[in-house]
C-alpha cells in the first residue's frame, strides 16, 4: 500500500492534439487507486470543439487564462480562481478567449461510481 501520491508538473509529459495539450500527473501508475486521476489542461481553441463525458465526476480548476466553460446546457467564463465540476454523464467543453493563448486547467476524475450514489 502506498502512504502518498506525488508527481511534479516538470516531470510530466506533455501531449500535444489539435487544440488542446494534455499532461497525466497522478493515475494508478505512481498510486492513485480507483480510477483517480489528476492532471493539467491546456485548452488552445476559441470554439467549443471536443469535449467529454465521463462516467465519473471531473473537477476543475483554472490556473492561468481566460474563457468559457459549458456544462450540460450551463455556459459560464473561467479565469484563474475559477473551480467547477462536472457531473457523471454530462457533456462538458471548455475554449479561450481571444485574448489569452491558453486556458490552463488543473483536472480531477474523483473515481467514484456517481450513478450508485444517486440511485440510494
Amino acid at each position: 500500500m502506498i502512504d502518498c501520491c506525488f508527481a511534479r508538473e516538470e516531470d510530466g509529459v506533455l501531449t500535444a492534439f489539435e487544440h488542446h495539450d494534455h499532461m497525466t500527473l497522478l493515475t494508478e501508475r505512481n498510486g492513485a487507486e480507483a480510477g483517480c486521476r489528476t492532471g493539467l489542461l491546456y485548452y488552445r481553441q476559441t470554439e467549443y470543439l471536443q469535449g467529454g463525458v465521463h462516467e465519473d465526476q471531473e473537477g476543475f480548476f483554472v490556473l492561468e487564462g481566460s474563457g468559457s466553460a459549458r456544462v450540460g446546457e450551463e455556459e459560464f467564463p473561467l479565469e484563474p480562481g475559477t473551480c467547477f465540476l462536472a457531473p457523471a454523464g454530462v457533456y462538458h467543453t471548455i475554449k479561450r478567449n481571444s485574448g489569452c493563448p491558453y486556458v490552463k486547467l488543473f483536472y480531477f476524475h474523483a473515481a467514484i461510481d456517481c450513478g450508485a450514489i444517486r440511485r440510494e
